[in-house]
């Protein structure tokens, strides 16, 4: 089997994590906006999931903790996954973004869920 594009998916996905986990420290406000309203402390929740990223992100690059990093991730992915219907359902206050591109991104967390488990799932060389 060629490992090459799974070496290649795994930088850039653990790139993808560790910016957007930054991002949540360097521009919190449209986290702030997406959040919904039953679930409390916005901020902390955007604190813990922005760490959670960054150490996903690193963790995947880790071999013998690839694996568990990459559970996290998809356990991460889905605890989101609530945040993206809120702007699916409500818009994003804020920003401006068509409204199909809000529902569009929906699926999109199943393909990201999908590539951690692929270049997780044993030994990316």
């Amino acid at each position: 089997m060629n490992t090459k594009p799974r070496g290649v998916g795994l930088l850039v996905l653990a790139l993808f994590f560790v910016v957007a986990g930054a991002n949540h420290f360097l521009n919190p406000g449209p986290y702030l906006t997406m959040m919904p309203p039953y679930l409390p402390w916005h901020e902390g929740l955007i604190i813990v999931s922005g760490v959670a990223e960054i150490a996903g992100g690193l963790g995947i690059l880790i071999p013998k903790m690839r694996w568990l990093a990459g559970l996290g991730l998809i356990v991460l992915l889905v605890a989101v996954f609530p945040a993206n219907v809120q702007v699916a359902l409500h818009g994003w206050p804020g920003v401006q973004i068509p409204q199909w591109t809000l529902w569009a991104r929906l699926p999109l967390q199943g393909v990201l869920i999908m590539w951690v488990y692929w270049v997780c799932r044993g030994r990316a060389e």
